[in-house]
């Protein structure tokens, strides 16, 4: 198959690229590398990347750039690309709301009239209220979008909602780092784990090697699971002093609360289960162990 990604030098991304190629397709990555990183482009004769932004309205009128690429045309497009963070949104909500909003509608657009299905990355945001921050705000309209071109448009359109993803590629540090690189990249270097405001907060980690076979599973059945959404996560929660132990650290450096964390994630993949046969298989305290063993 012919398959676009968006934000595909993106943490999630780059993992569902290098799975796609695995799997024999070739692929046109779409990026403006406003987050994901060059270093983390394939370098393999089946996949192509274009440094488009996708939230440019011009840019959906010339095709993203494929034309001149002399690219053909896909036959589904996984759309990863987004500014995906809480923090930043709340910070600064325009580009949060701009960016995610008008790439999505661009996507969908031309898809409907290319006539191509869509995998969208929603949030597990969503069910900490709408209004909670720009960044849920804005996934949750780019779910709406979908369900209204598959439900008006007739267009095959599915929603992956991901939960704390961790694993290869993730971002480290800076802005959109994510909990399980910053304790990471902590733990290599010998610094204290930052733990924001008390650590009870819970979060249900999720592998990106399983977030990326629930994606694909989705893609492999858009025909059929059209117009849903599927919540990727294992089901079990643990608290962020929970992982601290993890790494064997009693002793931790407490910093305040972020504005927008809530108490709790927990996925409910039944659905995912039931329709798609998609399971959770990666542990999170073995990745951990794993994570010790390189260092020691």
């Amino acid at each position: 198959m012919n398959i676009m990604v968006t934000g595909g030098v993106g943490f999630v991304g780059t993992n569902l690229i290098k799975r796609l190629l695995l799997d024999g397709h070739k692929v046109v990555c779409l990026d403006n590398y406003s987050t994901g990183k060059k270093e983390n482009e394939v370098d393999h004769k089946n996949v192509t990347y274009v440094d488009v932004d996708v939230s440019d309205n011009s840019k959906r009128h010339k095709a993203f750039g494929l034309v001149r690429y002399g690219l053909e045309k896909p036959d589904i497009i996984y759309h990863m690309a987004a500014l995906a963070r809480i923090q930043p949104s709340l910070n600064n909500p325009v580009p949060s709301i701009q960016n995610n909003f008008d790439s999505t509608l661009n996507i969908l657009e031309w898809s409907r009239n290319n006539d191509i299905p869509v995998v969208f990355a929603g949030s597990s945001s969503y069910h900490h209220g709408l209004w909670g921050s720009p960044y849920a705000w804005s996934k949750h309209a780019g779910e709406q979008l979908c369900k209204l071109y598959s439900k008006v448009y007739k267009l095959p359109t599915a929603i992956c909602r991901f939960y704390n993803v961790y694993g290869p590629h993730q971002i480290e540090s800076g802005a959109y780092a994510t909990v399980l690189g910053i304790f990471e990249k902590q733990y290599r270097e010998g610094k204290l784990l930052t733990v924001t405001g008390d650590g009870r907060q819970k979060r249900d980690f999720t592998h990106i090697e399983d977030i990326v076979d629930g994606i694909i599973r989705c893609g492999d059945n858009i025909e059929k699971v059209s117009g849903e959404i599927f919540e990727l996560g294992t089901g079990k929660n643990y608290s962020i002093i929970e992982i601290t132990e993890f790494f064997n650290q009693t002793e931790v450096e407490y910093i305040p609360a972020r504005d927008g964390e809530y108490d709790v994630t927990l996925a409910d993949y039944s659905k995912a289960n039931d329709i798609l046969e998609w399971n959770p298989t990666k542990n999170l305290k073995e990745y951990i162990e794993n994570v010790i063993d390189d260092k020691s």
